[in-house]
Formats: structure tokens, C-alpha cells, sequence
């Protein structure tokens, strides 16, 4: 399913008077902390994480918004680099999942808080094969672990979740051995920052953002922390 890719007036003129309201309305699900975490001495300066939660822009945005992250980069996961291209993993047939690689620093950030974000604001974890408007193995659910550690308290902290009914429905995440991570194409970078007023971020994008600041105000940065088009 393809998203729609609107800006500046054109956007705004869609949206019309009901916009501010469709923003407030988003909710999000604040899930209780990891009982199991690693310890932040364990990783030293840096780790990084690859999850998959719908399209890629909404979970970099948040990302990018998180004190200890210091890069959040929209890519894929889950398949082979020759397929690693954004019409190809379009198609549901790749195994990739649109993902995002944070860079964090466990001093600051753990990798459990990190979950506790992705689960409670960055997309809704009970949704099978699709998020929102974005329909397809593509946009599932997952959490691509570098180590057994990472698996360790990924499985754990779903567990957790799982019993204590934090959703109403069951969370479908799966936790995958993280293959390889492959960024996406430039123009998907920094998306949600560059392309504010497109309707898809305005309506599914922006208040994940919101939500960040809003339920972890603790965590939340004001000005992201962006990619480099240079690093591309």
C-alpha cells in the first residue's frame, strides 16, 4: 500500500479544520518498564537496536527525539541486500521489514527503555502484518536482536506485556536474528522533519512524536537528532 506523499499548501488544504482535532485524538498505550534490562555497564559507550514497527518514518521520527540516541536511520531488515530497495520491499515478497537502526548510549538510554518506547508510542505492537493505513509483511511488528542478551530481554519484556494484558489485544511482535540492516534511499531520511504538513505524517507521524514528549518528557529531546545526507 502506498503512501501518500503530499506537501506545503496542498497538504494544509486537504487537511482543512479537522487536522488539529485528528492529531489530538491519537492515543498511545504508556507500558509499564522492563523488568528485565541490561545493565548499562554491560555495552559501554554505544549500542544499537533495529526495530520494525509500520513505516519507517514515524519510528525514526520518534527516535530521533529520544535523549541517548544519537542516530535513528530508516532502512530494512529481515532480508538479503540484493533486495534492499524500497519498490522491491514494496512488494511483500522480500522479507524485509521497513526498519529503523538507533544508535543509542546504554549510560543514558537502556535498550529496555528503548522497547518501552517502541511499544508504548512508536506503533501499535497488537497489529499483524500492517500499521495504520500500511497494509503487508513489510510493515510488521519486530525486533531484530544483535546477541542473545538483546533477545533475552526483548522475549522477556513481551512476556511481561503479554501477562500483565498491557493491551487488549495480543501483541504479534516477533523477535528475529538480526541478518543484516541495509539504510534505505536518501529521501526517506529525516522524512517526518522535512516533510511536516504531508498528511500522512501529520495524521499518523506527528503524534507519535507528540506522544513521546508527552508520556516520556523525561527521554524527549526537542530538536532531533538527524541523519546525515552525507552518510547516505
Amino acid at each position: 500500500m502506498r503512501k501518500l506523499i503530499l506537501s506545503g499548501g496542498l497538504a494544509l488544504a486537504l487537511l482543512g479544520g479537522a487536522a488539529a482535532g485528528a492529531v489530538a485524538a491519537e492515543t498511545a498505550t504508556l507500558v509499564p518498564p522492563p523488568v528485565v534490562d541490561e545493565p548499562a555497564e554491560a555495552r559501554g559507550g554505544s549500542e544499537t537496536a533495529v526495530l520494525a514497527g509500520g513505516c519507517f518514518w514515524g519510528v525514526q521520527a520518534v527516535f530521533q527525539h529520544v535523549n541517548g540516541v544519537t542516530r535513528a536511520v530508516s532502512g530494512y531488515a529481515g532480508g538479503t541486500k540484493e533486495t534492499a530497495d524500497y519498490h522491491t520491499v514494496s512488494t511483500g515478497r522480500t522479507g524485509h521489514a521497513e526498519s529503523v537502526e538507533i544508535t543509542f548510549d546504554p549510560s543514558i538510554v537502556s535498550y529496555g527503555t528503548i522497547l518501552r518506547i517502541f511499544f508504548s508510542v512508536a506503533h501499535d505492537p497488537t497489529q499483524l502484518d500492517r500499521q495504520g493505513p500500511d497494509v503487508g509483511p513489510q510493515y510488521r511488528s519486530a525486533i531484530f536482536v544483535n546477541d542473545d542478551e538483546q533477545r533475552r530481554v526483548a522475549e522477556s519484556y513481551i512476556a511481561q506485556l503479554g501477562d500483565a494484558k498491557a493491551f487488549s489485544r495480543p501483541i504479534v511482535t516477533k523477535v528475529d536474528a538480526l541478518t543484516g540492516f541495509y539504510p534505505a534511499e536518501a529521501y526517506h531520511q529525516n522524512y517526518a522533519t522535512l516533510h511536516p504538513e504531508n498528511p500522512y505524517i501529520f495524521f499518523n507521524d506527528r503524534p507519535k512524536v507528540a506522544n513521546l514528549a508527552r508520556l516520556f518528557p523525561d527521554r524527549n529531546r526537542s530538536e532531533p537528532v538527524l541523519v546525515s545526507m552525507t552518510a547516505q
